[in-house]
C-alpha cells in the first residue's frame, strides 16, 4: 500500500517521516493530569478517557464557559482538542502596516483604534474602523455590515486579511475577512504576546455563546500540557504508519493546534484525517463481516435458458457498465453468502434491466423475486416496465401439459382491490407468483413468499433499515437469506459511496444507453426570460411534443413565497398555455384522479402537466421534451436533476428550464449554475457535497455539520482509500479486531458515540 498524495503540498519535513516527539516529562507543578490528583498515572490516554474527561476540569472552565462551550458541540477534552482550528495566520512572516505594499494581499495584526458608521444612498450603511499596530494606521471598510460597529470595538485586537488599497493617500481594505482575537491590545493577559512570530490558529468562535479564539487556545493548551503527563496513545500499528509516512497522534494534536511551520500542520492534518476514516472504514467492515459470519444465502446458477432469452430479447445493446454490473451480480448471487450489492447509477443508466437481470436469476433457479419502490406511482412504473419486457417469457411448470407456464408478475400496493389483494396473496404464497413489485404492501405479515431468494430496493433511502431486513427475513422458512440488491438513481459522489456505503459492494452506471438525448437546461430569470420560455413550450407543444411544468407547493402559502401548483395550473390554463390539455398532479388529490390523471399524460391526452416532485422518480414518458422548474431555486441539486431526468427519453430532442425567484440566494446561484453547465449526475453530485457540506454520516441532524471534524469526502478521496486498504488488512475474516486490542477499544468507543444503522437508514 503506497502512502498517498498530500491533502496539500508539504513543505519543511520530508513526507513519510515523522517528527519527533514531544517530551511528557517537562510538566509544570500545577499539572495534576486529567486523572484526579493523587492518582498514579496508568499509561497513556486513550480517546475513549478523553472523552470521559469534562471541560470544567480545566482551569477557567466554570459553568457559563461550559454551557457556552456545550452550545458549540465542546463537553469533554476529545471535543475540545478536536476543536480545530478553522484557519491560520502566520505571524512568521507578518509584514507590519508601516510595509504592506499597494496591491497585495496580506494579512494585519493590530488593535481597533476606531469605528463610525454612516448610511449611504438606497439605504445602505458604511462602517469605517482604523486599525494600528504601532507601525501605522490602516482603514477597513464593510459596505452593508452594520454589525461590524458592534463587532469591532475600540480596543479590541483582530486580524484583517484583505487588498492592500490607496484611498486619497491612505491604505485601506475594502471588506476584509475578520478574526477577533481577543477583547484587548496585543500586550494584555489574553496572550497574545506569547504568539508574536508564530503561526496562529484562529477557532470557530460564536458571539452568542461568548466564545473567542484566545479562550479556545488558552484551554487547549491547558489541555494539552495536562495530557502529557500520561501522553496520548496512538492505536495505529507502527508498521503501518510508517508506510502511510504518518505522524503519531500525540504529535499531530500537538501540530494542528500550534504548528511550528505549515508543512508540520499539512501532516498532523493528514494522521488526523485518516484517524477519522480509519474509525469509519473499520466500524463498516466490522458490522459487514460479523454479519456475513453469521447469515447463509441460496446459491445460484447465474446462467441458462431463460436468463439467455432475456437478452436476446432487449431492444438494444448493453452498455459497459451494465455488462460488468451483472457479471457482479452474476459472482454474488453464486455464493452462499447473501449479496449484499449497491447498484448506483444516473437518470435513464439503465438500473431497471440491471434489477431485471438479478430478479429472472431467482425465477431460473425456481424461486422468487421482489421489487420494492417507496411510493404507488414508482412501484407501478416498474410493474409496467418489467410486463412490457417479459411478455412472452415462460418458466418451467411440471403440472401443467407441456411442462410450462407464462412468466408470472404481481402488482401488490396500498391501493391494490381487496380481490386483488387476496389473488397476489394466494400466488406469493404458492409460488405461482415469480416476480412480485410493490410498496411497503409487502412488509404486512400476510404476505408469506414460497421462496423469495432475490430482493431489489428502489430509492433505498426512503427505507428503513428494519424495513429492508423484514421483507429479507420474511420471506423464507429456513431462515436462508435472500440476495439484496438496493438501487438509487441519485449519483452518489465516489468518495461518500466508499465511506457512507463501506458495508456494501458499489456497482455504477455510468454510461447512458443508446438512444438517450442530451438535456438543453438554461437558467430562466426575469419576466422577459420567462415569457420567450413560454413561447418555445407552447411551440414545442404544437409540434406534437408535451412538457411538465413543476411547482415547490401544492397550493398558496402565506409564509412561503413559492410557487403553487393549483395557482400555476390555472393561470397557465387561462394565459400562457390557454387552449392547451393542461392537467394537475399533486400529492393531496385522491389515489383514483392522480392515476387518471398520470394514465391520460402517459398515453397523449395531456399536453402539460402542472406538478409537484410527486414525479420526481418513476414517470417515463418518452414524448415529454420540456420540463419547467418553477421556483428552482428553492430545489437542491440532486432533486433538480432527478426532475429535469424525466424529459429526454424519447428520440426528440429535449429542454429543461429552471425558472429562480427575482433574487436567489448566492448557494442557489451556484446549484443553478451548476445544472446550466452540466447533465452528468456524478459531477452535480460532488458540486452539491461541496455546497452542502458532508453532513453528519452516523446520525440524523442538520446538513452542514459532520462527523468528520477535518477531513473531507470531497478533498480526501486519497486517504478514504488508504483507510479502506487499512482496515481490510487489520480486520480479521471473522470481523474482529483481536489482534489489535487498542483500535478495537477505539473503534467500540466511537460506534457508542454514534447510530451506526444511520448509515443504512439514510
Amino acid at each position: 500500500m503506497n502512502a498517498p498524495r498530500r491533502s496539500q503540498p508539504a513543505q519543511g519535513r520530508r513526507p513519510g517521516t515523522a517528527a519527533s516527539e514531544p517530551s511528557a516529562a517537562q510538566v509544570s507543578d500545577a499539572a495534576v493530569g486529567p486523572d484526579a490528583p493523587g492518582t498514579a498515572a496508568k499509561g497513556p490516554l486513550t480517546l475513549r478517557e478523553l472523552d470521559a474527561i469534562g471541560v470544567d476540569r480545566l482551569n477557567g472552565v466554570g459553568r457559563q464557559r461550559r454551557k457556552a462551550l456545550a452550545d458549540v458541540g465542546v463537553e469533554s477534552v476529545f471535543d475540545l482538542l478536536t476543536y480545530y482550528p478553522r484557519r491560520y495566520v502566520d505571524r512568521t512572516a507578518q509584514a507590519p502596516i508601516s510595509e504592506a505594499a499597494i496591491g497585495s494581499e496580506i494579512t494585519v495584526v493590530a488593535d481597533v483604534l476606531s469605528v463610525s458608521s454612516r448610511r449611504l444612498r438606497g439605504g445602505r450603511r458604511l462602517v469605517s474602523v482604523d486599525v494600528t499596530d504601532a507601525s501605522g494606521v490602516l482603514s477597513a471598510v464593510f459596505f452593508n455590515q452594520a454589525w461590524r460597529e458592534r463587532q469591532l470595538t475600540e480596543g479590541r485586537s483582530v486580524a484583517l486579511f484583505g487588498k492592500v488599497e490607496d484611498y486619497r493617500g491612505r491604505k485601506q481594505m475594502t471588506n476584509p475577512v475578520v478574526d477577533v482575537l481577543g477583547g484587548g491590545s496585543a500586550t494584555d493577559s489574553t496572550g497574545q504576546a506569547d504568539r508574536t512570530g508564530k503561526i496562529v490558529a484562529i477557532y470557530p468562535q460564536s458571539e452568542t455563546a461568548g466564545i473567542v479564539t484566545w479562550d479556545v487556545a488558552n484551554w487547549v493548551a491547558e489541555a494539552q500540557r495536562r495530557c502529557s503527563v500520561r501522553g496520548i496513545a496512538d492505536p495505529l500499528p507502527g508498521r503501518l504508519r510508517k508506510r502511510l509516512g504518518l505522524t503519531s497522534r500525540s504529535r499531530a494534536l500537538a501540530d494542528i493546534h500550534e504548528p511550528p511551520s505549515m508543512a508540520e500542520r499539512w501532516a498532523a492534518r493528514d494522521r488526523l484525517v485518516f484517524d477519522e476514516l480509519m474509525r469509519v472504514q473499520l466500524m463498516l467492515r466490522s458490522q459487514r463481516l460479523a454479519r456475513e459470519a453469521h447469515e447463509l444465502g441460496i446459491a445460484h446458477e447465474p446462467t441458462g435458458t431463460l436468463i439467455e432469452a432475456f437478452h436476446r430479447r432487449l431492444p438494444y445493446t448493453l452498455t459497459g457498465a451494465q455488462q460488468r454490473a451483472m457479471a457482479q451480480i452474476d459472482a454474488d448471487v453464486s455464493m452462499m453468502r447473501p449479496m449484499h450489492r449497491l447498484l448506483q447509477g444516473d437518470v435513464g443508466s439503465g438500473k431497471t434491466l440491471v434489477a431485471l437481470h438479478a430478479l429472472l436469476i431467482a425465477v431460473q433457479n425456481g424461486h422468487q423475486g421482489a421489487l420494492m419502490a417507496p411510493t404507488e406511482v414508482l412501484a407501478e412504473q416498474h410493474y409496467f416496465a418489467l410486463r412490457a419486457l417479459l411478455d412472452g417469457f415462460e418458466v418451467p411448470d411440471e403440472g401443467r401439459l407441456g411442462g410450462r407456464r407464462p412468466l408470472r408478475l404481481c402488482l401488490l400496493s396500498g391501493s391494490s382491490s381487496a380481490t386483488q389483494r387476496r389473488e397476489v396473496l394466494v400466488q406469493v404464497a404458492t409460488g405461482s407468483a415469480d416476480i412480485v413489485v410493490g410498496t411497503h404492501a409487502l412488509l404486512e405479515e400476510s404476505v408469506k413468499f414460497a421462496s423469495l431468494s432475490v430482493v431489489v430496493v428502489d430509492e433505498q433511502h426512503r427505507f428503513g433499515v428494519s424495513q429492508r431486513a423484514r421483507l429479507r427475513e420474511s420471506g423464507r422458512d429456513d431462515r436462508r437469506i435472500p440476495h439484496l440488491l438496493v438501487m438509487t438513481a441519485t449519483p452518489i459522489p465516489r468518495t461518500a459511496a466508499m465511506t457512507v456505503y463501506g458495508d456494501l459492494d458499489v456497482s455504477v452506471l455510468d454510461e447512458l444507453p443508446p438512444g438517450r438525448t442530451p438535456i438543453a437546461t438554461q437558467w430562466v430569470q426575469g419576466p422577459l426570460a420567462a415569457e420567450s420560455m413560454w413561447i418555445e413550450v407552447r411551440r414545442e407543444i404544437e409540434a406534437g411534443r408535451q412538457a411538465y411544468v413543476v411547482c415547490p407547493l401544492v397550493a398558496e402559502s402565506e409564509s412561503l413565497d413559492a410557487r403553487s401548483a393549483e395557482q400555476t395550473h390555472a393561470e397557465l390554463s387561462a394565459g400562457a398555455l390557454a387552449g392547451l390539455r393542461v392537467g394537475l398532479l399533486h400529492g393531496r388529490l385522491p389515489m383514483a384522479e392522480k392515476e387518471a390523471t398520470m394514465a391520460r399524460f402517459r398515453e397523449g391526452d395531456l399536453d402539460v402537466l402542472v406538478a409537484t416532485t410527486v414525479i420526481e422518480v418513476g414517470i417515463d414518458v418518452p414524448n415529454a421534451t420540456v420540463m419547467v422548474v418553477l421556483s428552482a431555486d428553492r430545489f437542491g441539486i440532486a432533486q433538480l436533476h432527478q426532475l429535469r431526468g424525466r424529459v429526454g427519453r424519447g428520440s426528440h430532442a429535449s429542454s429543461c428550464y429552471l425558472v429562480s425567484d427575482e433574487d436567489p440566494t448566492a448557494i442557489a446561484v451556484e446549484r443553478l449554475s451548476a445544472l446550466a453547465a452540466t447533465n452528468d449526475g456524478f459531477e452535480l453530485a460532488e458540486r452539491d457535497l461541496e455546497l452542502r457540506g458532508e453532513g453528519t454520516l452516523f446520525d440524523e441532524r442538520q446538513s452542514g455539520r459532520s462527523d468528520l471534524k477535518l477531513a473531507s469526502l470531497v478533498r480526501d478521496l486519497h486517504w478514504v482509500q488508504a483507510a479502506r486498504d487499512a482496515a481490510a488488512d487489520l480486520i480479521a475474516a471473522d470481523g474482529d479486531l483481536d489482534a489489535h486490542p487498542a483500535l478495537a477499544d477505539e473503534v467500540d468507543w466511537f460506534a457508542g458515540r454514534r447510530d451506526p444503522d444511520y448509515l443504512q437508514r439514510s
